[in-house]
């Protein structure tokens, strides 16, 4: 058996040497495996990273009730794998302090991060270690965005990027640059969803207030009512994506009331600055926050947090929507202010897809399921229908290759048991024989993929399971396929 982990370690390449580069994963890894007892590809008990018994009991408790050794078997290896693999866990100055990396990119996303401890919550409650852990992700985030809010990624330390030569203001600690409003609307989401299930009010420090004030700042500065702000970036890089147009500044827009994102959640540049998902995130990250700070008595930034918050609320309903001539009105991906619409859905989240489960809509909003029909489309230029599977892929990745997060979100924003069996059955069936997801992989050959090691998919495939456990048992009952 051989992994790409630990390939890495056996060879002695460093792993931010050999898959930092977006350019790298764009390329199938070629290692060939088919386990014939689907053993457990965890690392062994003495090489995690971290172990919580509260994960493991779940483990045992919910693999037991998966009728399917192969579905059991992805389950066991995902579930835990952010845990296993990808965080550290120090505390200084008596406070946890927790680095957590994608996996094959070493270094921290304020987004992946939130997201791949996520599904972890609800176990705090009987697990202290866990819970320490997590709080130490929230302090670590508070340190990242005081260093910069504008960045979207970090490094462990002050090493100097790769992407050092970017024209922005880089500093020592900052692995890359790119603003994107999703990467503080996830703090909020993690400290939030901590807070409630724990009580805990510990990490709500002088410094995460100091942070979250500048949060609520960045927004304002880049709703771009005055002037377009500090922030600009250009990367000499033949990736169209990877640069920004209009001088490093992004596309001309109109203040309406949207915040600006540079770039989408996928790291890529977006065409029109108001980005519609993430702007539905600002404004439900704003309402918890605001809920946080009325708890504490912090009551003047309460108050712009509300203001913030109600203004966004007014602006999408304005600017958000749009008329199709097939679905009739639906949410739109981008839009400038000026009346331009991109009609699409990307696979990184926020999507317009993952608009319920982040708490953005109802899920029973009608704009919100004509859009749902929209880009579980072939109306949508980046849905992918192949021979293998189908789904929404992305720009990042190229055409024809679909990414099992944005089956996995289908299947956590739907109601329907047929729906979700067909989103298990696909996931199950393209992970090319890792027992892994991956970022995406080719419609019609699974073995065409990207990124073997991608902890955030994995723990969002574990999160479904175990919501599948609560809701529709009898899925996981299911042995035949077909």
């Amino acid at each position: 058996m051989t992994t790409r982990r630990n390939f890495i370690k056996s060879t002695g390449i460093g792993i931010a040497g050999l898959a930092a580069s977006r350019y790298d994963n764009l390329f199938a890894i070629p290692f060939q495996f088919s386990p014939p007892d689907y053993k457990s590809l965890r690392p062994e008990i003495s090489k995690r990273n971290f172990n919580s018994m509260a994960v493991e009991e779940t483990i045992l408790r919910v693999k037991k009730e998966i009728s399917d050794p192969e579905l059991a078997w992805l389950f066991e290896n995902c579930f835990p794998n952010t845990l296993d693999t990808t965080v550290t866990y120090t505390e200084l100055e008596g406070k946890p302090d927790t680095f957590v990396i994608t996996g094959d990119i070493h270094a921290m996303w304020l987004r992946d991060s939130s997201a791949q401890v996520w599904p972890y919550l609800p176990l705090t409650k009987q697990d202290l270690p866990l819970r320490r852990l997590i709080a130490g992700v929230i302090n670590r985030q508070v340190k990242c965005i005081l260093l910069d809010p504008y960045a979207n990624a970090f490094q462990d330390g002050d090493e100097i990027s790769e992407w050092k030569s970017d024209i922005t203001d880089m500093k020592p600690g900052i692995h890359e640059r790119k603003w994107e409003i999703d990467s503080l609307c996830y703090t909020i989401r993690l400290a939030h969803g901590y807070w409630k299930v724990t009580g805990d009010t510990s990490v709500f420090d002088a410094d995460w207030l100091k942070a979250m004030e500048l949060v609520v700042d960045t927004f304002i500065v880049q709703q771009r009512k005055q002037n377009a702000g500090p922030y600009s970036f250009k990367r000499v890089t033949a990736w169209q994506t990877d640069t920004v147009p209009g001088n490093g500044m992004g596309n001309p827009l109109r203040p309406v009331g949207l915040i600006c994102s540079v770039f989408r959640p996928s790291d890529d540049a977006t065409i029109f600055p108001f980005l519609i998902p993430s702007n539905f995130f600002a404004a439900k990250a704003l309402l918890d926050l605001s809920e946080i700070l009325t708890s504490l008595g912090v009551l003047e930034l309460d108050l712009r947090c509300r203001e913030l918050g109600d203004e966004l609320v007014v602006a999408l309903f304005n600017h958000a929507k749009v008329n199709h001539p097939k679905y009739g009105q639906i949410y739109s991906f981008e839009t400038d202010g000026f009346g331009n619409h991109l009609m699409m859905d990307d696979s990184n989240i926020p999507s317009l897809l993952a608009l319920p489960y982040l708490g953005c809509v109802e899920q029973n909003d009608p704009v919100y399921q004509n859009t749902r029909r929209f880009v579980l489309s072939t109306d949508n230029p980046w849905y992918f229908n192949g021979t293998a599977a189908w789904g929404i892929g992305s720009p990042h990745t190229l055409r024809d290759k679909i990414w099992p997060m944005t089956i996995i979100m289908q299947a956590l924003t739907s109601t329907e048991p047929d729906e979700i069996k067909e989103c298990l059955r696909m996931l199950k069936t393209t992970h090319a024989g890792k027992g892994f997801m991956h970022e995406s992989f080719n419609k019609d050959r699974p073995e065409d993929y990207t990124r073997s090691w991608f902890a955030w998919a994995n723990t969002l495939f574990g999160e479904l399971i175990i919501k599948v456990h609560n809701e529709h048992p009898e899925l996981l009952k299911i042995v035949d396929w077909q």
